[in-house]
């Protein structure tokens, strides 16, 4: 997998001349008169999702900024599909409830590809879309994780996936208050915590409709496999802040 680079970002932000550009959109005044608040550049501190090129994914979000729906509601919606899927771990313990998790957590992902989507193509930006695009990702993978560790039998070890997860988020959030762009390196990144999630709802699943009960071993590796690889990932995070901080 190719490894994230971080890159300084320069001091002087008013002399670049993509920030001029876009903050100079950004202030435009809005229908009631008042000058909206600069954003950040759209291209800048986005998640690297390859599906953003997809012809389905742009049809699906032209379709959605044209409704009435927001970004932020998108956002909200998939922590309510990550609910249903921690529910369904938890309460229903069958391949049906192990496969309904899996289609969840998916519809968790398209959520939060179409929330970005839609605000930035769509032209939907707005001032608190950064909090929205932040605070409903750290509770979906709390409410999955916590599910997770549950259905294995190990609420502990979900409680310290969750805790990991978050501290993910928190690292990279650091070094973007630094100055430096944000970096969405794994081994065990969202997108990577999410499909360990679903590669493990599915084995689980078939496995159980093949007559084989052993879904708990296979949840409970897919828990200790997350939580450890969020750990690698807050050390690699933090190792690469502090070399670009020190210059080397």
């Amino acid at each position: 997998m190719q490894e994230n680079k971080l890159q300084p970002i320069h001091d002087d932000m008013d002399a670049n001349p993509v920030r001029q550009a876009y903050n100079s959109h950004a202030r435009v005044s809005s229908d009631n008169g008042m000058p909206e608040t600069a954003a950040e550049p759209p291209t800048m501190h986005r998640r690297p999702i390859a599906a953003r090129e997809h012809g389905w994914a742009r049809a699906l979000s032209s379709a959605l900024a044209r409704c009435a729906i927001t970004p932020n509601q998108i956002s909200v919606f998939s922590v309510l599909f990550a609910g249903a899927g921690a529910a369904m771990l938890v309460w229903m313990p069958t391949p049906m409830g192990w496969l309904g998790c899996a289609a969840c957590v998916q519809l968790r992902l398209l959520c939060n590809l179409l929330d970005g989507m839609v605000a930035v193509e769509g032209g939907k930006q707005t001032p608190t879309g950064t909090l929205y695009n932040e605070f409903p990702d750290r509770i979906a993978d709390s409410l999955l994780l916590l599910g997770l560790g549950t259905a294995a039998g190990q609420s502990w070890l979900g409680w310290l996936g969750a805790l990991l997860a978050a501290l993910t988020a928190y690292v990279r959030l650091t070094g973007a208050s630094l100055g430096l762009e944000q970096d969405f390196r794994g081994p065990m990144a969202k997108q990577h915590r999410m499909a360990v999630l679903t590669a493990a709802c599915l084995l689980a699943a078939g496995l159980g409709l093949l007559g084989h009960e052993v879904a708990g071993p296979i949840l409970g590796t897919a828990a200790w496999g997350i939580a450890l690889g969020a750990l690698l990932t807050c050390v690699a995070r933090t190792q690469a802040i502090a070399r670009l901080l020190k210059g080397d």
